[in-house]
């Protein structure tokens, strides 16, 4: 198994691409901790019937506070954190026009400042340990932006690719590599309320010509947490069906 006797975090993992990312870590030897705003406790349990080590840990990810002490309590638990898997982030829709202030602060503030209080908190632990892997979710809509979601969600994601780079360039020096997955049209809740001419739509645009899964995701999240990825650093790995090629 290539992550045996890691230490894995990952926000926003209670469902969907997040838990499977959890759930793809811990088949390969990782403890997996459940982070999430709801359903961590469940989503733990699911993987501990499967044998599987995990632990859950409900917080808002917004609360520096709750962050700071969450990572206190794993550390003292389990002694070191190898991996960081930002992942919890939020969406609005609709235009510029239609956007709120609110709305634009609650996006920024999950999908930004979340991602910043988690890696202010861990990245002081992984240059004591001289090594770590740290791997943003980000979106195409950082890349390529979004007509379909409100601008912030662009904006946010773009942050994070920008933050990925920053992160990677200041901390290769002590055995940290940070890199991003960016995906693009995932068989998630959120699709599924896609209409049919909707879902037809994002479809015929893909090269692939299918939606991706999240379990293809948490592979490409595995494949930068693990070893396999030892010389790559500062990537943002796209994972769109071919939509974007860059």
């Amino acid at each position: 198994m290539e992550l045996q006797g890691k230490i894995a975090i990952i926000t926003g993992s209670a469902r969907g691409i997040g838990f499977e990312i959890a759930k793809t870590l811990a088949r390969e030897g990782a403890f997996s901790v459940i982070v999430d705003r709801s359903g961590a406790e469940a989503a733990a349990i699911s993987l501990q019937e499967k044998q599987y080590g995990a632990m859950a840990v409900s917080l808002d990810i917004t609360d520096i506070a709750a962050v700071n002490n969450a990572v206190k309590t794993i550390i003292s638990a389990k002694g070191r954190i190898d991996i960081l898997v930002n992942n919890a982030g939020i969406i609005a829709r609709g235009s510029i026009v239609d956007l709120s202030r609110e709305q634009w602060l609650q996006v920024m503030d999950v999908n930004v400042n979340g991602n910043f209080y988690f890696c202010k908190a861990i990245i002081p632990y992984m240059i004591r340990q001289h090594s770590g892997n740290i791997v943003n979710v980000t979106s195409i809509a950082g890349k390529m932006g979004d007509i379909t979601a409100a601008p912030v969600y662009g904006t946010s994601k773009g942050a994070i690719n920008a933050f990925t780079k920053s992160l990677a360039r200041q901390l290769a020096k002590n055995g940290i590599r940070v890199n991003a997955v960016a995906p693009h049209a995932i068989e998630t809740s959120m699709s599924a309320e896609w209409t049919i001419e909707k879902r037809k739509e994002v479809i015929d645009a893909i090269p692939l010509k299918r939606m991706g899964k999240p379990e293809e995701v948490a592979e490409a999240v595995l494949f930068l947490a693990s070893e396999r990825s030892s010389f790559i650093t500062g990537e943002i790995l796209n994972v769109n069906g071919g939509m974007l090629m860059d």
